[in-house]
């Protein structure tokens, strides 16, 4: 279950597949119903990249106070190659569980 804490939560997130080959970055301010959202696309219209691609399952995130601070790591993320994204997700996830059971609601 994901504590929070102060009054603002923005989360940086990193989503896969089921076959974690494709990752996707984004920011949030509610991790859960972001969650749903691409759930919903990928089931329904896949009119964006993680709908289309599946990239349903959580398997990374970052919390922040402000949400100036989210996007420019949002913008740093999603500049870095594919390698060191990978390398973040093992620091903290080394066996890429789904973390969507994790998410309050």
């Amino acid at each position: 279950m994901i504590r929070t804490s102060g009054s603002h939560n923005y989360y940086v997130y990193i989503t896969t597949n089921k076959n974690k080959q494709v990752l996707y970055i984004g920011v949030t301010n509610h991790l859960s119903r972001r969650m749903q959202e691409h759930s919903d696309d990928a089931k329904t219209s896949k009119k964006h990249f993680a709908g289309r691609y599946n990239c349903v399952n959580l398997i990374y995130y970052e919390r922040y106070e402000r949400i100036e601070d989210a996007i420019s790591r949002e913008t740093e993320l999603k500049d870095w190659r594919r390698e060191k994204k990978i390398a973040l997700v093992n620091a903290s996830n080394p066996d890429w569980r789904f973390l969507n059971e994790e998410l309050e609601n």
